[in-house]
């Protein structure tokens, strides 16, 4: 298996957690769903915060006021990727 089939192992784990374990798995916005890979930029590292952020943001929730889910995103990001940060290219799902 490749690298890049193992990081996209990863991310796919990572997003169960997310979504799965921790109950974030995108919301909606004038009529149209959103989900946190909205938000990825098209080239460029992601970081876990980053990524934390865009998640609340999908749940239409403010990240300033939901800091424990926040560092649990974070803190499954690290998990499941392996890095604080990593090119967005390995978030693929």
């Amino acid at each position: 298996m490749t690298r890049s089939k193992d990081r996209n192992i990863d991310f796919v784990r990572l997003l169960n957690e997310v979504c799965v374990g921790l109950g974030c798995c995108g919301g909606s916005r004038d009529g149209s769903r959103t989900h946190v890979t909205d938000y990825f930029p098209e080239t460029g590292a992601v970081s876990a915060e980053q990524f934390a952020v865009w998640v609340l943001q999908a749940e239409e929730l403010n990240p300033q006021h939901e800091q424990d889910l926040r560092r649990a995103i974070r803190n499954a990001f690290i998990s499941h990727m392996g890095a604080s940060n990593v090119d967005v290219s390995e978030l693929v799902w």
